[in-house]
């Protein structure tokens, strides 16, 4: 576990590496002035976090014993400690460990060239969060208890928001970022809302509680879930997820691919202990999954901003990982946020390839790229395919996994929400491949390029990892559950149904993007499902919260400021006047002393 005796624990240095990177970052002014410079030292620590982690995953063998826990008390309550704070690495968190350090590294290295004309201190600031961010993630994979994943899930969302708003002059950017914020924070209100009832219940934060009653721990897991379905952009909650397409694609790839989004339905995996006994709970999961699964669908397949495409396609992906969860098929749903992380961070850093050689975010604008950026065109095929869940790829083998996961838990709803994602997923993705890489380039100012090799090269890692991770399940499934039951793949009745849906699908795409109509059904569809949300919050949302904040500063001003004025007053008003008291003279105070005796005298006399 260490390194020689004078060597950190690897868990430390899981987190140490980045934390050191972002205090370089933020305390030396120079360095942060000089962005490349402070890239270098950001990189080094997500390389350094990286390696420990595929090192702690190497000697996870199975459930047995958790490979690494160290606490330290936090929160001493009535000679008790009312939480921990530590690292606990074991088979859930050691796979969230490589897929956070794996994904952060490829983004940051990317980032190089994606901002290489960012002017130096803003460059520094980006790399900076980039650290911070790895750091927050960190701390929520590796939490031992709940309240110190509470604190990283937090941290991550400050980091978010930070990202998001990089470009924070464009007032459309920093909109986006606080509407992400305040969306996320809306529904961290039901998270804390649900530790608060744990604790008061149990008196502990910890994974798997014992004694809870069962309608206490109903009431537990949903209010939870209402702070998965904030990260993990669950409708309702997904409006604030496209509007975050306004931040770096770097960035899109980071939070909104591989890492942010998928805290919820990690938290869920982590705290399984307490969802397997809430069927309640898991039934809610289960249809939530598929109204996402399908609806977010319907919104990617009349989008033509690639980045939101994929926004909403992870908003869907999403849904089928919920659904799986809800469904009982934990396995399943874990090994499709891992197989997801490698193909959808792929694709989004193919998306900024595409939009750094074209200058536009819009597939209108696009056309024919596969004869000017050769490189590019593979790789985002290969995450495309991927992603219709088409074989050998990744995500063929994760989305069987879940759809035969639903099937066997009775969960008809969602298994038919899921199936009809299934067709719309590679319509979207036949549709975006052919409008991208196929016909001829449509915007004649255009001058489309390969992108450098700083680009190319993490592009190519996520898309070997695409190719290879799908036939890793059965080991997947031994390494968290002890069995591999839950991760072995068998062609049966769902997987060929699936891949003929993923097959008819991309047909259909192709169609679309050749000229066909049937995309105006889908875009009415989506704008049913879509516009009066985002016109909720616009209105409803943001008018409440205008309204409430000016009540709040009403409150403050004139009743706690006033109270206090008037204390304040009061104190003066007395003291002025007692002050006179204070003649001066000898005869004042001997006067005063005889009326006391007299008065003395008088009650004495009478209470006798």
């Amino acid at each position: 576990m260490t390194w020689g005796a004078w060597m950190l624990p690897l868990p430390a240095l899981v987190l140490l590496a980045p934390l050191t990177a972002f205090a370089l970052v933020a305390l030396i002014p120079p360095l942060r002035r000089r962005g490349r410079v402070a890239g270098l030292v950001v990189v080094t620590g997500s390389t350094v976090s990286l390696l420990a982690a595929v090192s702690l995953l190497c000697g996870q063998h199975g459930l047995d014993q958790p490979l690494s826990r160290q606490v330290w008390r936090w929160l001493p309550s009535a000679g008790q400690d009312l939480a921990q704070v530590g690292w606990l690495v074991d088979s859930t968190s050691a796979p969230m460990l490589v897929v956070v350090g794996l994904v952060a590294l490829c983004v940051q290295v990317y980032s190089f060239s994606y901002l290489e004309d960012e002017p130096g201190p803003a460059l520094g600031r980006y790399f900076g969060w980039h650290a911070l961010f790895v750091v927050a993630m960190q701390i929520l994979v590796l939490a031992p208890n709940l309240l110190q994943a509470f604190v990283g899930w937090e941290l991550v969302g400050l980091c978010s928001y930070l990202l998001i708003g990089y470009w924070w002059k464009e007032a459309h950017v920093g909109k986006a970022a606080v509407k992400a914020f305040w969306v996320n924070k809306v529904a961290d209100g039901g998270l804390l809302l649900g530790l608060v009832v744990l604790v008061g219940a149990t008196g502990t934060f910890a994974w798997d509680p014992t004694g809870l009653d069962p309608a206490v721990l109903t009431a537990v897991t949903l209010l939870l879930f209402v702070g998965v379905m904030g990260k993990s952009a669950q409708v309702p909650l997904h409006v604030w997820l496209p509007d975050a397409m306004a931040g770096p694609t770097p960035v899109s790839a980071l939070l909104h691919a591989a890492t942010m989004v998928a805290a919820g339905v990690f938290l869920v995996v982590r705290a399984w202990p307490l969802f397997e006994g809430a069927e309640t709970t898991l039934m809610v999961l289960c249809w939530f999954g598929g109204i996402t699964a399908f609806a977010a669908a319907c919104f990617a397949l009349v989008e033509d901003d690639v980045k939101k495409m994929l926004a909403f396609s992870t908003c869907s992906q999403l849904g089928y990982m919920v659904a799986a969860l809800g469904a009982g098929a934990m396995v399943a749903g874990y090994f499709h946020l891992t197989t997801h992380a490698m193909f959808k961070a792929l694709l989004f850093l193919g998306a900024g390839s595409l939009i750094h050689a074209v200058g536009s975010n819009s597939m209108a604008a696009m056309g024919g790229l596969r004869k000017q950026m050769p490189w590019t065109c593979l790789l985002f095929v290969i995450g495309g395919l991927a992603l219709a869940g088409i074989p050998p790829l990744a995500g063929f083998f994760s989305k069987d996994l879940v759809l035969e996961g639903l099937m066997r838990s009775g969960h008809w709803g969602p298994f038919v929400l899921c199936l009809a994602g299934v067709l719309l997923t590679a319509v979207y993705t036949g549709r975006a491949l052919v409008r991208i890489f196929w016909g001829e380039l449509r915007s004649p100012e255009a001058h489309p390029h390969e992108s450098p090799a700083l680009m190319l090269l993490p592009m190519v890692l996520l898309g070997v990892a695409t190719v290879v991770v799908g036939f890793l399940g059965a080991h997947f499934s031994v390494l968290v559950t002890g069995s591999a039951e839950g991760g072995a793949f068998h062609i049966g009745p769902v997987g060929i149904g699936g891949l003929v849906l993923a097959l008819a699908g991309l047909g259909i795409g192709k169609w679309l993007a050749d000229g066909g109509s049937l995309s105006a059904l889908a875009g009415v569809a989506a704008q049913i499902a879509s516009s009066p949300l985002d016109r909720f919050y616009e209105t409803v949302w943001r008018r409440v919260v205008l309204v409430a904040a000016a009540g709040v500063a009403w409150i403050d001003r004139y009743v706690v400021d006033g109270l206090m004025n008037l204390v304040g007053w009061a104190s003066l008003w007395g003291a002025e006047r007692a002050r006179r008291l204070q003649t001066g003279l000898v005869t004042d105070y001997v006067a005063a002393v005889a009326v006391g005796v007299v008065v003395l005298v008088l009650y004495t006399v009478g209470g006798l």
